[in-house]
């Protein structure tokens, strides 16, 4: 059985390693097929199909969009994409805007509560100043002491309700699923576990997502939890979804669960690619 992960990042958006290291690193904990999804960029992929072949993965050419659904942030992968078509590349551009703006006031929010220098401190840790995200924050507070690992940075800080939280306005739904279908990809809804709707809002994503032609979600995947893997498999089966999987790895140590240890994908779904390798 092939050991697929179709959703991880490198550091041309907000991982640590380049695309060809994480490749490597991917290929140690036994992946056998493997995409590269960076957050709103595709400037990684090639690099990436070529790291791939050098360590005998099959590849798989993908991105992570950021949507704005219900005043919430959502994400959406798209596998199979043409990194190089125009209307997807124009789409992530439009994404990308804004984030310096955003990030210069999360810098403000993290200084009032007495943590200065966050702006300089997260430049340190992105690649492309046009991506750079929370995350990037939150190692900077990890490396300042303020925490010890993101996870603590993420209870404490960046999320709703807490210092440094800056909302955004990403991609719309429609938006983001015609730039990866206007690219010949899938849309698959990343990690729907993660999101803080309710029963009723959680079925009108998925009902929104399938009637503008979506038939993917993550199953399993480093965000959920086990519970959370039979949860979406059940969700998968109820609307015909098929089922994806990956780690959401971004660097090592940083992951819930690393690349060995993610489960596979639970027998009674139906696998995005089923009939791709």
């Amino acid at each position: 059985m092939l050991k697929v992960d179709l959703h991880c990042h490198s550091n041309v958006s907000d991982g640590v390693l380049a695309p060809g290291a994480v490749a490597a690193y991917a290929r140690k904990g036994g992946v056998d097929a493997w995409a590269l999804t960076d957050h709103d960029e595709v400037g990684g992929i090639k690099l990436a199909r070529a790291a791939a072949g050098e360590q005998g993965m099959r590849f798989v050419p993908g991105v992570e969009i950021s949507v704005t659904w219900a005043n919430q942030t959502i994400h959406v992968v798209g596998l199979q994409i043409d990194e190089d078509n125009p209307d997807l590349l124009a789409g992530l551009v439009k994404t990308r805007s804004g984030r310096d703006a955003r990030g210069r006031e999360i810098a403000a929010q993290l200084e009032e509560a007495g943590i200065p220098d966050a702006w300089e401190g997260a430049l340190k840790f992105v690649g492309n100043p046009d991506l750079l995200s929370r995350t990037h924050f939150a190692r900077y507070l990890v490396e300042c002491g303020k925490c010890a690992t993101t996870t603590e940075v993420f209870k404490r800080f960046l999320t709703e309700g807490k210092p440094g939280y800056v909302p955004h306005r990403w991609a719309s739904l429609p938006e983001a699923m015609g730039w990866i279908r206007s690219a010949g990809g899938i849309p698959v809804i990343a990690h729907p576990g993660r999101y803080k709707f309710t029963q009723t809002g959680e079925d009108a994503l998925f009902d929104e997502f399938r009637q503008l032609g979506g038939n993917a979600i993550e199953v399993v995947t480093g965000s959920h939890t086990p519970d959370q893997y039979a949860t979406y498999a059940e969700v998968a089966r109820r609307y015909g979804f098929l089922a994806s999987r990956g780690t959401d790895f971004h660097a090592p140590g940083e992951a819930r669960v690393e690349f060995d240890a993610l489960p596979p994908l639970p027998s009674s779904v139906t696998p995005v690619w089923h009939d791709w390798f």
